[in-house]
């Protein structure tokens, strides 16, 4: 479907561009290079060609043929047929077969009123200097409009760029000899200071000054007869009547371009309002960040910093297959400085070591508790876990997760103001080392974290992640515990948490590493069911749009947001992608560079930002450039797919990710000897050493 979409898309693009001469051009006349042969050069401004040569013609005496160029024009064209009327004059329309598409009831009416039909090529084109293509397709669609347009055909043609029969030189008169091959009558003009009682064809625009020019030639007295090319040459009109199928196909033409015509109006409206809400959501990034920023050093009354949560704390570990990382998410919760916590391992049915581990280092450690379970899914893993808890504070955490040692007391301080139900933390991708790594690292920085800073600060908080958050219990069982209704069971949990009256917060300083997907594939069965769960989450709690308090705050908010940003956007970004490409190839490839790193540099000044805040350094911002060429696009077409999959009414099954162990980022730098970001000698500033785990 989605190619079916970007080869329309395309194939407008392409017929625009070419009716417009972006692509396959041939608007400028060359200057001439040989004269039209002897035996046509005789002034006479009517050509057929034959087997024995060219004939010429012209109007007799007292007779002039009036013609106009260009058009059929919705200004212009009405105003001299009213001209004409008021006169009793016959004229011929040398019309463009993109225009009379455009204005089929101009067409008709010429025809109508009793005045003639002539091609004037179906853009413009010059056909001295067009490639065989263009040449064929200026003739034969302008054919196609008249008859979709007023049910004729003819065989009169005036060059474009033309005026006399002798600037038919050079490529031009070899263009007149094909098209008299095809049974036309090549009409030029006679000259300008030619006396109209001589007989003349004229040659006019369809302008304010062909208008004066008419109207002024139409007073002259000495002239007999204003009238078309066929009736000065007294024989019958050169228009013929097409079949029925033909003018189907003509209506075909006409309904194709109007389409494509509205096609691409709404693309360019489409592609202003991306450009222009891609730039604003920065912005906002920027403008909220800093905000939250000024918020963190200032403390009011009743703050909930002001009150230290030492409460105990049940650690939840659904796990499924994690024997790669289980011990070290394991051991750096242990390593935590919270004074009072449990920690429980939910084994879901694993199929490898995975509990084996974890009750191994359960024997050596009575805060550690491993339940087994049949194989049931992660909601139902937490479940059971959230079941076994034995104290008010819960934290759920993802099996591929390394914790900070002060992360666990940091996530649980916000609890301490009553209204705050759940916690996010700041979860930091550990296996950055790869260039897949360090554009979710990006994407985390960027995207994630300061989303969350904006949420924050706007109060609705849409998902507290897997991999680090904070729960009052009271509130988990108030929502029936963890729903698997969606397979973005976080997002289904936070918003019900919202729903049910609680404040949802983000706390940056609790920092996790998380393993991310290393291959292509992982990363697009993973973000598909990130997508398509959100998706599941949005029409669940849809009804929060329209409630009234925080509930109706946050529904409103958070969907307005999500639909437009991570829905709209993504759906219009490969129609987008298509023009930014149609440009730099047919257009103006300045302008659309100009435009691209303009973009560009705003990504990067707020990247740095989000880079800065979170105590990273700035020279993974190199592959931010590359991000826009490749993974970018994957993520769009993520969203494509998941939309697709929930309009369809599929069922999604929940895809697992084969751990490598390696979120861990001092597993990542020891090679290097560099210590990894945020690291230094105090323990609230980095992640935890390996020293400190494995003597813990």
């Amino acid at each position: 479907m989605l190619l079916l979409i970007l080869l329309v898309v395309t194939v407008a693009l392409l017929f625009e561009g070419w009716t417009t001469h972006q692509v396959d051009a041939a608007r400028a006349k060359p200057p001439c290079t040989r004269p039209i042969p002897r035996e046509a050069d005789d002034g006479k401004p009517l050509l057929r060609f034959g087997p024995e040569g060219v004939a010429t013609a012209s109007m007799p005496p007292r007779t002039v043929a009036l013609t106009f160029d260009g058009g059929p024009d919705p200004v212009w064209t009405p105003r001299l047929l009213d001209l004409l009327r008021r006169h009793h004059a016959r004229a011929t329309f040398f019309v463009y077969g993109k225009d009379a598409a455009e204005h089929p009831e101009l067409m008709r009416r010429i025809v109508r009123e009793g005045h003639e039909i002539g091609s004037y090529t179906y853009s413009g084109g010059d056909l001295g200097v067009a490639s065989p293509l263009r040449a064929r397709l200026e003739l034969s669609l302008t054919q196609t409009a008249f008859a979709g347009a007023a049910g004729i055909n003819t065989t009169l043609l005036r060059l474009p760029h033309t005026t006399a029969a002798d600037t038919l030189c050079g490529p031009e008169w070899t263009a007149a000899k094909r098209a008299a091959a095809q049974g036309y009558l090549v009409v030029a003009s006679d000259y300008k200071d030619r006396k109209p009682w001589r007989g003349v064809v004229t040659q006019h625009s369809q302008t304010d000054l062909g208008f004066r020019e008419a109207e002024e030639l139409l007073r002259d007295r000495d002239v007999k007869w204003f009238t078309t090319v066929s009736g000065g040459l007294g024989r019958p009109s050169f228009l013929d009547e097409v079949p029925v199928a033909q003018e189907i196909k003509g209506e075909g033409l006409i309904w194709s371009q109007r389409l494509g015509h509205a096609f691409l109006t709404v693309m360019v409206w489409t592609l202003t309002l991306t450009g222009v809400l891609g730039v604003l959501r920065m912005l906002l990034f920027m403008l909220f960040a800093r905000l939250h920023v000024r918020r963190l050093h200032r403390f009011r009354p009743g703050a909930p910093r002001l009150r230290e949560v030492r409460d105990p704390v049940t650690v939840l570990v659904p796990a499924y297959n994690e024997e790669a990382g289980i011990a070290s998410t394991v051991y750096s919760l242990l390593a935590s400085t919270y004074p009072h916590f449990q920690i429980i391992v939910i084994d879901d049915g694993s199929t490898d070591a995975t509990a084996d581990i974890a009750e191994s280092i359960a024997d050596a450690d009575p805060r550690v508790t491993v339940i087994r379970q049949p194989n049931g899914g992660k909601p139902s893993a937490l479940n059971t876990g959230l079941a076994h808890a034995r104290h008010d504070i819960v934290v759920m955490v993802d099996a591929d997760t390394i914790f900070e040692p002060e992360a666990l007391a940091r996530l649980v301080q916000p609890l301490a103001h009553p209204a705050v139900g759940a916690v996010s933390g700041n979860t930091k991708v550990g296996n950055r080392r790869s260039l897949m790594g360090k554009w979710q690292h990006l994407e985390y920085v960027l995207g994630f974290n300061l989303d969350r800073r904006m949420f924050e600060v706007l109060e609705c908080m849409p998902t507290v992640p897997g991999a680090i958050g904070a729960f009052r219990r009271d509130a988990l069982m108030g929502v029936g515990g963890v729903s698997d209704e969606t397979l973005a069971e976080d997002t289904d949990l936070t918003m019900a948490l919202w729903r049910a009256g609680w404040r949802v917060v983000y706390e940056q300083s609790a920092v996790a590493w998380t393993e991310v997907p290393s291959t292509v594939r992982q990363l697009w069965r993973q973000r598909y069911r990130w997508c398509y769960g959100t998706l599941q989450s949005m029409w669940k709690h849809r009804h929060a749009a329209v409630e009234v308090g925080p509930a109706g705050r946050f529904g409103r908010r958070v969907m307005l947001y999500v639909t437009l940003f991570q829905i709209v956007l993504p759906l219009c970004a490969p129609v987008v992608d298509m023009f930014a490409l149609f440009g730099a190839l047919f257009r103006d490839p300045v302008e659309a560079a100009l435009v691209w790193f303009g973009f560009l540099a705003i990504q990067l000044v707020t990247a740095a930002y989000a880079l800065r805040l979170d105590r990273e350094r700035l020279r993974v911002l190199w592959v931010l450039p590359l991000q826009q060429f490749v993974y970018r696009q994957l993520m769009y077409l993520v969203v494509i797919h998941s939309v697709a999959t929930a309009l369809l009414g599929t069922r999604l099954k929940w895809h697992s990710m084969k751990r490598t162990g390696t979120a861990d980022p001092y597993l990542l730098e020891a090679p290097t000897g560099e210590m990894p970001a945020g690291t230094s000698e105090d323990p609230l500033e980095g992640p935890p050493s390996r020293r400190s785990l494995s003597s813990q």
